[in-house]
């Protein structure tokens, strides 16, 4: 089965410390995960950002708004209580407990509200919502970062050849080839041998060398043309290449870079304007947000 949002965990949970005990979040995880039969797959599923697995960030927080509402207590950190006020709503309440249930709960109403008074319609949203708020930022940064990419991609095609060489140039230098833009610019271009664009640097010693393609293309790229790239880097004696463009490149294409000796990358349309958000090329900030959590080091220096 898919992995529960974290509404669906908060009914198993109280339940599973019911009796009274201290149990520490890491067992009540692995108890969650039990409960619905996750697969090692899903167990390990990590959210977008890598920092935590899927099942901990909503069996988390299934405890944040159960402890909001007075349900759950925390003696300690990393360890969950039941409340009496969580017994008798376990007693009182047979069906599903979800943010329209906590809604009940005073302190919990003043956890959630976004303005002077949390309304019946903030907390039917919220009850509709299978995401955690750091599933909804990450959510809405990659529906950003795709949108983003979709415009830079327009801009990409609409600019001249020398523009989107200067473009691949800042790109490379961004991300730690070709020494300097300097360096970069002078040796991208100029090369002209068939399907060779130019040789840059792999590091700043020049250890190796990496021969350059950049086709500002609107179709699609096959194997042919990346075949051709491929004998011509022969005349370079280079082991190593990139070819970047607007387009795509075709099944045979990319099959073909398998089965060759020469390690040779390819880069299409969108993964291009990808590496030009990550590397901040031809993009700004236009705001910035932080995410923040207790500082457990400051608090515990109280006892030094």
């Amino acid at each position: 089965m898919a992995i529960p949002n974290y509404q669906k965990c908060m009914r198993p949970l109280l339940e599973m410390i019911s009796d009274g005990e201290s149990y520490r979040m890491r067992d009540l995880v692995e108890r969650i995960a039990d409960h619905f039969t996750l697969t090692a797959a899903e167990r390990q599923q990590l959210l977008p950002s890598n920092t935590q697995t899927i099942i901990s960030n909503r069996t988390h927080w299934a405890k944040t708004y159960l402890k909001k509402a007075g349900l759950v207590d925390s003696p300690v950190r990393g360890v969950s209580k039941i409340t009496d006020e969580g017994l008798k709503l376990l007693q009182s309440h047979s069906g599903e407990i979800n943010t329209t249930v906590l809604a009940q709960y005073d302190s919990f109403n003043e956890f959630k509200q976004t303005s002077t008074t949390a309304t019946d319609e903030s907390a039917e949203e919220d009850s509709a919502s299978d995401e955690t708020p750091e599933e909804a930022l990450e959510t809405a940064d990659r529906l950003l970062r795709d949108s983003l990419a979709s415009d830079l991609l327009e801009k990409a095609l609409s600019c001249s050849p020398q523009f989107f060489e200067q473009l691949v140039v800042d790109l490379l230098v961004a991300m730690g080839y070709g020494g300097s833009v300097k360096d970069a610019g002078q040796a991208l271009g100029k090369s002209g041998d068939g399907g060779i664009d130019g040789v840059i640097k792999e590091d700043k010693l020049g250890l190796d060398l990496v021969c350059i393609q950049a086709k500002r293309w609107q179709g699609t790229v096959g194997r042919p043309l990346v075949q051709a790239f491929a004998g011509s880097m022969e005349g370079f004696r280079a082991r190593k290449g990139v070819l970047i463009t607007t387009g795509k490149f075709s099944k045979d294409a990319l099959d073909y870079i398998d089965r060759i000796e020469r390690k040779i990358v390819l880069i299409d349309g969108l993964q291009l304007c990808q590496l030009m958000i990550e590397h901040n090329v031809g993009v700004s900030i236009a705001r910035s947000y932080q995410v923040k959590k207790i500082d457990i080091d400051y608090f515990d220096s109280e006892d030094l």
